[in-house]
């Protein structure tokens, strides 16, 4: 699978701005001026670490095989919940989440995804993740659009699971 990626505009604004923050102490005095005002808004707030209580997240899959269809519930640090593997959604989620890269975001519009229908399955997540609000739409119409569900396997069910399974043994 090939897939290609460019830079929209806000993630260009957020690549600038999260460089030039962490050169702007390098540049001594001149650093203390005031930052730019077009940096600082598109800056994204950051990730928290160590213990993050208000990790909530309301999952609902539709389309996509039995015993995979449903809402659940899910809670990271510590993992809990209705959902069928918390612990591997927490972990899934944890490696996926960097400073300055919004999990969550869409595909990028414009960009060159393979023509590959991976199925019917959709999903929704909504609630709160590393202190922001969450609210992200999911299916696999594409290739882009498959390899972002799969980036958060098993927070979102494996298609190529077994029927009725989570995910794959």
């Amino acid at each position: 699978m090939v897939q290609v990626c460019f830079l929209t505009p806000r993630r260009f604004a957020v690549s600038s701005a999260l460089v030039l923050g962490l050169l702007a102490p390098l540049a001594g005095p001149a650093s203390l001026s005031a930052p730019s005002a077009a940096a600082s808004p598109a800056a994204p707030s950051p990730v928290r670490d160590g213990h993050r209580s208000g990790d909530h997240l309301v999952v609902t899959v539709r389309h996509a095989g039995e015993g995979r269809d449903g809402t659940y519930e899910l809670y990271c640090h510590p993992a809990g919940g209705s959902h069928p593997d918390a612990r591997g959604a927490c972990d899934a989620l944890d490696r996926n989440t960097h400073e300055g890269r919004e999990i969550f975001e869409p595909v990028p519009e414009g960009g060159f995804c393979t023509l590959q229908y991976g199925g019917p399955a959709t999903a929704r997540v909504t609630g709160v993740w590393a202190g922001r609000p969450v609210d992200a739409a999911y299916d696999r119409g594409d290739g882009c659009r498959i390899n972002r569900w799969n980036r958060l396997v098993p927070l979102l069910p494996d298609p190529d699971a077994p029927k009725g399974a989570w995910k794959k043994r």
